[in-house]
């Protein structure tokens, strides 16, 4: 059997915020959790993160997704900034190279 040809890292760099989206989606999903995803729209307030995920008995969480070398624009960074200050809700910025944590935190396990 031959070695694989792409590290983790590579492989990581590689995945497009679209299909990291869908991927985030389809796993929430599957653990049971309601999921509204923000499209792009010019009724949708600019830098809203990316997707709600809600789940009775956990904390609401509020996910940007970026590519690994995705940026958040100013219109983001603030959304998160005002949000992460309203008790009961979990802010997150979720890469693809931290699928194990995304695993972890829609599992219950992570840290909210």
């Amino acid at each position: 059997m031959t070695a694989f040809p792409f590290g983790r890292h590579q492989l990581d760099a590689a995945v497009t915020e679209k299909a990291f989206t869908q991927q985030v989606i389809e796993l929430a999903r599957l653990l049971g959790w309601t999921v509204y995803h923000t499209w792009l729209s010019v009724r949708s307030p600019a830098g809203f993160p990316d997707l709600v995920l809600a789940k009775p008995g956990r904390p609401l969480i509020l996910a940007e997704l970026k590519s690994e070398r995705g940026r958040l624009s100013p219109a983001q960074e603030q959304w998160l900034a005002v949000l992460r200050q309203v008790p009961g809700i979990c802010v997150e910025v979720w890469r693809p190279s931290e699928w194990d944590r995304i695993v972890a935190v829609l599992q219950g396990e992570g840290l909210l």
